[in-house]
């Protein structure tokens, strides 16, 4: 009987045990009392006009929003939002003391960092970390130039930037893009270029990845742009921009284990058509041989579903434009291929491909002068990647653009750039739906997009927000002031926060 009683304790362990490992994916803060039945503002508060509220960082344990607000001082707000519906500014912590422009913010365990870089924009920038009660400095710690991006590893040991170390206008002065690793114990750093990469520039190239400008070196040229963070803490993903790549990097060791080019966008492709032209008089989208948008994502965000790891990538793009360098013509402006644009003087007019922004540095395959291909800046999408393999899972395609078209705010004026310009990603969950948020900056809104199956998500719906949203947070149910996730956006172009609630069942 006692060996019968262990048989069936020991077959109750297994299943146990089994059933646990089968489950790998983390729950993001589930919320039984909550669907998907739409979020609605609850609160709209105006920090002061252009640049006055570009990206948001929350602390759970005071009810406080930080937001950047690089107006007429440089600072950080900080708003009280325990009543997310009567949202107070209760103090601002000046900047002036320790550089330029504060460009990002990020709160871990009763402490706010902020990426603050210097006022000669080439020079070494600074992470300036501060208690979230008492606004008190607890360090200020040098890195790399120009840091664009700040962030928390989950367990709050790591303070991750990217540096995206931006050449100065004449281009004489073009400081290295790096990525700088702090561990919060001790506030030691380790900052990293990609030097060890150069090696492999041209099976690089053959993917996609862009090293270009004048003098084109490879050190300079890489400009770190965001960071996501594995769930466990050990491994961050950084987008390179302008180079159309991800790199990999172990925390721990803080060592760059690769980086991933993205490859390009085809036009051409069912469920790729794009609207070219901002003097059409129309919004119509339309395929185009030979032409191609390139990912450049800006915001990356980290998903693990069932233990295989995935990105979810805002593919903005962007342009370098300087006095000594602009990168960027109009297709009207170059001359094209006879073979591989037959009706160029057709294509060439504004109506059809003559608008259109495209890069310089990629598309005259046989260097002949004329422009055998068309590659413009951004996918006017948001990608999923498998982390493991850097293979693409899902895009979007361009149900951004026809979704922004249905709700009539789709800016026919960006057609010629980057469309609805998707800028911002994070992920979140919502009862028992994970759900990705997608910020649009052209087209003043945000889209929410079930990815419960990450590989095929799925349109929720798209809501309009303040003018031109350049950060989105999620703040789970579980550590909201009201028990209902918030979404809150930060809107560069007029000055605004705007808070956004779930509706209950």
């Amino acid at each position: 009987m006692q060996k019968l009683k262990f048989f069936y304790l020991l077959l109750i362990t297994v299943v146990i045990f089994s059933c646990r490992k089968q489950d790998t994916t983390p729950p993001l803060e589930f919320t039984q009392n909550e669907d998907l039945a739409g979020y609605q503002e609850i609160a709209s508060v105006n920090l002061g006009g252009l640049g006055a509220a570009e990206i948001t960082a929350f602390d759970p344990a005071t009810d406080r929003l930080f937001a950047v607000n690089n107006s007429a001082e440089n600072k950080i707000d900080v708003l009280d939002i325990s009543n997310p519906s009567n949202v107070t500014v209760i103090k601002s912590i000046s900047m002036l003391p320790y550089g330029g422009y504060v460009n990002s913010v990020a709160v871990s365990n009763g402490k706010l960092a902020a990426a603050i870089e210097s006022t000669n924009k080439q020079a070494p920038g600074k992470v300036v970390v501060f208690n979230t009660t008492t606004y008190a400095e607890i360090k200020s710690i040098n890195v790399g130039a120009l840091p664009d991006m700040v962030t928390f590893s989950p367990d709050g040991n790591y303070i991750i930037t990217a540096n995206e170390g931006e050449p100065s206008a004449d281009y004489l002065n073009d400081p290295e893009g790096t990525v700088s690793i702090i561990k919060v114990s001790d506030y030691s750093v380790t900052t990293l270029n990609f030097a060890t990469f150069e090696s492999q520039l041209v099976s690089l190239t053959a993917k996609g990845f862009r090293i270009f400008g004048p003098g084109k070196n490879f050190i300079k040229d890489i400009e770190p742009e965001y960071v996501t963070v594995s769930d466990d803490s050990k491994t961050a993903y950084v987008t390179l921009q302008e180079n159309n790549a991800i790199a990999e990097i172990d925390i721990a060791t803080a060592t760059i284990k690769k980086i991933t080019p993205l490859g390009f966008k085809d036009y051409s492709l069912a469920g790729n058509a794009i609207d070219p032209s901002d003097k059409d008089n129309k919004i119509e989208f339309a395929n185009y041989a030979k032409v191609y948008g390139i990912y450049m994502p800006d915001a990356i965000a980290f998903y693990n579903y069932n233990g295989t790891p995935y990105l979810f990538t805002a593919n903005e793009g962007d342009s370098r434009e300087y006095t000594a360098y602009t990168e960027m013509k109009r297709v009207s402006a170059v001359s094209l291929d006879a073979t591989n644009f037959p009706t160029a003087a057709t294509l060439k007019t504004d109506a059809i491909l003559g608008r259109l922004n495209i890069t310089t540095t990629l598309g005259d395959t046989d260097s002949d002068g004329d422009f055998d291909a068309l590659y413009s800046l951004g996918a006017r999408s948001f990608s999923v990647w498998n982390a493991a393999t850097g293979s693409q899972v899902f895009d979007s395609k361009n149900e951004l653009d026809i979704k922004a078209k249905e709700l009539a705010i789709y800016d026919d004026a960006r057609s010629d750039d980057k469309s609805v310009e998707p800028e911002s990603v994070c992920i979140g969950r919502i009862g028992s739906k994970n759900i990705a948020i997608i910020g649009l900056e052209r087209a003043d809104a945000f889209a929410i997009y079930d990815i419960t199956n990450p590989t095929a998500p799925v349109f929720i719906k798209m809501y309009k927000t303040g003018d031109a949203p350049e950060g989105i947070i999620f703040i789970p149910a579980s550590k909201s002031p009201i028990n209902q996730s918030l979404i809150v956006t930060s809107n560069e172009n007029d000055g605004t926060v705007k808070i956004y609630k779930t509706t209950k069942l």
